[in-house]
Parts: C-alpha cells; structure tokens; sequence
C-alpha cells in the first residue's frame, strides 16, 4: 500500500537512497530535494497540466539554465522536447524522488481551502448541485479529485465510477445499486490532470492504444485532512474523445465475505453447506461483471479459511486481499496473453487443499482445473454463462462428454442483482391481468417441494419515494440458481445424445432447483423486489 501525506524520516531517506540507485542505472544526475531547504518555484516555465502529467518540476531557472527534475516515469521523448522548447537555455535535469516531487507540487499549486460537499443521489437529479460538484472538483489537486471521487462513492455503497469522454467535456456517474448516476463533469483540460494522477497510481498509459488494466491501493490524506482508503481496480478504453475509465471499488474487510451475509436461503445455504462439508470438486459462480459471483465466491473461500487447510487463489488482477489464503496475481493486458492454465498446474505442485482460479477462459484451463478437482482438490472459479444450464452446456463443449470430467462437477451457481426494495417507503398494487398470469404461470412452474405463495389475492409492490430516498430503493438482492450435479443429471449427459441447455435446466427443475427467474418472481411475490427489476436484469 501506497502512503501519501507525511513520511517517517527513515522512509524519505530510503526512499532518497534508492532514487540515487536508480539514476545511476539511469546516468542521470540525482538532486536530493529533501536538502533543498529553500525551494525555488517557477510557476510559469511550464503549464501545471504538463507537470502533473510528466511528473517533472523546474527546480532551478535564471536568463541562461534551467534544470528540471524529473521521475522515473518521465520519458526520454519528453525530456528531449524540453531541449527543443528552451532553444535558448542551457536544459539540464536531475533525477528527484516521487516524494520531492510532491514537495514541488504543493509549493506549486499549493492546496487551497476546500469545503467537501456531500454528495446525496437524491440531489444528483439536480442539474444545480451537479454544477456544485463540478466547481468543486475544478478548485483541487488531482489525487485529492480521486479521493473525492472514492470517499463520496464509498458513502453512497456505488460499486463503479465512470469517466466518460463527451465532444465539448467529461461525464463523472457513479453506479448505485445498479443504476448509474450522473454526478459531475469536468473540463477536458482539468480531465488530462485526474488521468495522469489515476495512470500513474494504477500503472496504465494515458497513451496507449489498446484497453488496459490496473490496480490502486493507496491511503490518501486530502487537504482538508480527511484520510481515504482508495481501492480500486481500472478498466481504460481509448475512445473517439480520449480514455474513458471505469474503476471498480472494492471493500477490504475481511469480515464482509462471510456465508450469513450472502442473504441465501435455506435450501440454497443447505447446498454450500454441502460443499464445504466435503470440500472436493469443481465449483463454478457464473454472472456478468459486477453480479457479485466473485464475493460469493471469496465468501465460500473465508469460511473454508483455517490453519488446517493451505488455500490459493489465481486472479487477474487479486481483487480482494485475505490473511490466510496465497493469493497469486495473473497480469496481462490480454485475455490471451493471460494463462491460468499455466499458473494452476504450478500452483498445484504447492500442495493446496482449495484453489480459487479468478476465470476458466479456454479448454486447457478447463481440463487443468477438472483433473486438479479429481484429485482431491476443491476448485472454485467463474465462467461466463446465462445461465447454470448454459454454463453446463459451455462447458461440455469445452471438454467433451469425458465422464470422470463429468463426475468432478459438483456444483454451478449463477446469479444477478437486482435493486431491493426501501422496505419504508415501498408500496403494494394490485396486479393488472397480464402481469398476475404471468407471474401465475411461473410459479405453476416451481419444483416439488419449493413452497408455493398464496396467488388467490396476489399482491406485488413498487417503489416509493422520499425525500431522503426519492428512488424507492435500498441496496441489492440476489436472484440465483444452483444447479446441483446429481446422478440424475450426470446420467443425463451420459446418455449419447445432444443435450441442450433447455433439456440440462429441465431435468435440474425436476432435481429441485429453483431458476433465477423462479426465484426472482418469489421476491418480487415476498416484497423485496419489484417485477420490473426482474424482468430489467433477466430480460
């Protein structure tokens, strides 16, 4: 982790010593900023945009010499069109510390008095406050913008912010159970800035061509001295107006991914419960992006978290980090160049009891999972699928109707989140006809055993409003279905003939399982949810 704000002596000397390292690797001179006790500053020998962005200051300037100092992210191509551009100064530069040249900013653009405005999704509708915030996000220093950003998308439970490149500025929306929100615009000009500082913490390229991924974990202290934990993971595209960026937040107590937090019900809990009982096998979580398949998954790894069992995962990138577990981390910025093939079959020579594999992307991840779980092994990972059913149809294409591969199937969960009713302020209806014999023919639908509602005096509910909450909604619920390898189904995909993802659902349905849309239907029936939400996040 990243600190930023003030360092121990100890630290900015070790820090110092290995810039002094580095330029020697470098042939470049090194300039100990922490000795410079009275710094110049030379606000005009160049735009703050270029600073910010090239992590270089002017640190000594008269009539004939001008010596920069420069970081290592500072590229040669830069430091010889600063040549070009002093064609009458004597251009020098000095290798200076990450730390030294925060010290320059802040005598630079010093941070000014800055009242941090709360941000309330309800107000968000209102293009005044939307100025607000953009005024706001104008008058500060770019890493205190992305603090911002992240503590005011922590307080509102957002999962991702968006920046969004627009011909005349830049979209800011946060997403909300859900839901995206507009938030704020910048200008491009004050854009360019927040990038540098976002490419330079998370170690992408506000040049490249290609998408790209990364990582931030740092600890910031913003000028008005809050302190934020930033987390987050980057997804940048370079679109027709410039990289947009889309960066996942990500919580790191550990105590968060725990099975009773997970709001599954009895049958489902009985099913995990099965599997950790007997912790052998392959286990696959299908969803999109952001369907919570991976904290299922985690949640399934903490409560198999103990002294007696060794647990190692393989992601790209490590999403959350746990004491306990070996987590090891797959970067690429391919998915082909990503082979977790190779990575697994290394990571089972460490003899671990449980492995987490972030995503099976290709047969010879699949087949290296499947005969990791034949021997002994527990083995979580996620796949992308519709459905449990289409999953398992996926995934027979991909290995064939092998039947040991078959037999070290244990279990396929998929799932989606859907937006949860403000138990408050929600209010019941009346279905119209339509609606209730739709509802009617999928809960006609339902397995054995799976208690029916009372459908004689149907009642479904929508959302209300508030001042304090004008959307009517309060946080997520998941709508899921777990598809149990029984023999019946193993015989199924025995039999010879081709199977579809209709016959595999069909049989699970007969077995007990309950579809998403069976069980998104009952919340909707309980209240939790609304119809529209199901029929939104399914189709």
């Amino acid at each position: 982790m990243v600190i930023i704000g003030n360092m121990s002596e100890d630290a900015r000397q070790d820090e110092e010593l290995a810039t002094a390292h580095r330029a020697q690797i470098l042939r470049l001179a090194y300039i100990d900023t922490s000795k410079i006790a009275d710094k110049q500053v030379h606000r005009d020998t160049l735009p703050l945009q270029e600073m910010y962005q090239h992590k270089m200051v002017p640190v000594f300037a008269d009539e004939h010499n001008i010596t920069f100092g420069v970081t290592t992210t500072t590229s040669q191509q830069t430091m010889n069109k600063l040549v070009q551009n002093f064609p009458d100064q004597v251009v020098k530069f000095g290798l200076i510390s990450d730390n030294g040249f925060r010290d320059y900013m802040r005598l630079i653009d010093p941070p000014k008095k800055i009242v941090y405005q709360d941000i309330t999704i309800d107000q968000t509708t209102d293009s005044q406050l939307e100025s607000t915030v953009s005024a706001t996000l104008d008058t500060v220093r770019a890493d205190d913008m992305l603090a911002y950003l992240v503590q005011q998308a922590h307080k509102l439970s957002a999962s991702d912010i968006h920046l969004e490149n627009m011909p005349d500025m830049v979209r800011i929306r946060f997403r909300v159970d859900g839901v995206l929100h507009p938030i704020a615009h910048l200008t491009h000009d004050k854009y360019h800035i927040l990038i540098s500082a976002i490419a330079s913490a998370g170690n992408v390229s506000t040049n490249a061509t290609e998408a790209q991924q990364g990582h931030i974990a740092e600890h910031v202290k913003m000028a008005d001295g809050e302190e934020v934990d930033i987390n987050l993971r980057l997804e940048t595209v370079p679109a027709i107006n410039g990289m947009d960026i889309v960066m996942r937040l990500f919580n790191m107590r550990q105590d968060m991914y725990v099975l009773d937090k997970l709001d599954l019900s009895p049958q489902e809990r009985a099913i995990v419960d099965g599997i950790i009982k007997k912790p052998s096998g392959l286990v696959l979580a299908v969803g999109p992006t952001g369907s919570g398949k991976t904290t299922t998954l985690y949640s399934i790894l903490n409560s198999l978290n103990s002294d007696q069992r060794k647990i190692i995962t393989i992601e790209d990138p490590v999403e959350y980090q746990f004491n306990g577990i070996t987590q090891v981390s797959v970067t690429a910025q391919t998915a082909e160049e990503t082979n977790f093939a190779e990575k697994l079959r290394a990571v089972l020579r460490l003899d671990p009891d449980i492995v987490m594999v972030g995503e099976i992307r290709d047969m010879d991840t699949a087949k290296t999972a499947l005969q990791a779980s034949l021997t002994g092994h527990l083995v979580l990972s996620t796949f992308h699928a519709g459905s449990a059913a289409s999953a398992l149809t996926r995934m027979l294409d991909i290995i064939g109707e092998n039947p040991l591969f078959l037999s070290a199937i244990r279990l396929v969960m998929a799932q989606r989140l859907v937006r949860r009713l403000d138990d408050s302020i929600k209010q019941p209806y009346q279905p119209d006809p339509k609606t209730a014999k739709i509802v009617q023919a999928v809960v006609d639908s339902l397995p054995e055993g799976i208690e029916r509602p009372d459908m004689s005096a149907l009642q479904l509910y929508k959302p209300g409003s508030s001042p304090e909450n004008p959307y009517g909604y309060k946080g997520q619920v998941a709508l899921r279905e777990q598809l149990l390898i029984t023999d019946s189904i193993v015989n199924l995909l025995k039999g010879g003939k081709q199977i579809t993802t209709d016959d595999i659902e069909s049989a699970a349905i007969k077995g007990g399982m309950t579809t998403m849309l069976q069980n998104g239907i009952l919340k909707a029936i309980k209240g939790e949810t609304t119809i529209d939400e199901v029929y939104r996040v399914l189709g």
